[in-house]
């Protein structure tokens, strides 16, 4: 039952991120997602079947540690920007914040509700959120195209670096499935994500201080 409600919280929270990249956008100047009605929070609109349900469903069902997956990406047009590759940066920025931000609103929420009842199943519910949204979180700042990590280190590096980066955005989620299910000794991807999301989490709701 905890992971069904977990999954609910997952749906909302991988729409949550893509609402605030078409935020973001249109507080840079560009109104596309705006325009194309990506900034509702009805699920219909952002639900891709195998990458916002499928994929996800099955590694909670697992009981994976690492819990990925997306909404349909909202559009955006760079030409609107003014400053598009720092911009761009800003947008891929503004979707992981708002995961850690909504780990946040889980932690607060169950500090305020931890005295008015005694079913752990609330705090395990809200627990198991934060977890979540954190691993999003840290999973989409990996610094590989097209993760929202990758669009700010292009924004950041200089611009022999940053077109290289950008060069690899057409099949670097196939580097990234590799680094992840296939993890060598130099770079233990899923080790890495666990670890950071695992202290993260300790700081943002630290179970011992709830229970």
């Amino acid at each position: 039952m905890v992971a069904l409600f977990g999954f609910l919280i997952f749906i909302y929270s991988i729409i949550l991120h893509e609402i605030a990249h078409g935020l973001m956008a249109e507080r840079l100047g560009d109104p596309t997602a705006r325009i194309s009605k990506r900034l509702s929070l009805n699920p219909f609109s952002h639900i891709d079947p195998m990458m916002s349900v499928l994929v996800p469903f099955m590694l909670i069902l697992s009981g994976s540690p690492i819990i990925f997956g997306s909404a349909k990406p909202v559009p955006i047009d760079p030409y609107n920007l003014k400053n598009p590759r720092k911009d761009m940066g800003l947008i891929g920025l503004a979707g992981p914040a708002t995961n850690f931000l909504t780990a946040i609103f889980l932690s607060l929420a169950a500090r305020l509700i931890m005295p008015l009842t005694s079913s752990n199943f609330i705090l395990d519910v809200l627990s198991y959120g934060a977890q979540i949204n954190i691993i999003l979180g840290v999973f989409n700042l990996i610094p590989i195209p097209p993760l929202d990590g990758g669009r700010v280190m292009v924004a950041i590096l200089p611009d022999k670096y940053s077109n290289v980066l950008a060069s690899i955005e057409n099949f670097g989620i196939f580097i990234l499935l590799f680094l992840l299910f296939f993890p060598t000794r130099i770079f233990p991807l899923q080790s890495i994500i666990v670890n950071i999301s695992s202290f993260l989490f300790g700081l943002i709701f630290p179970l011992p201080k709830l229970i």
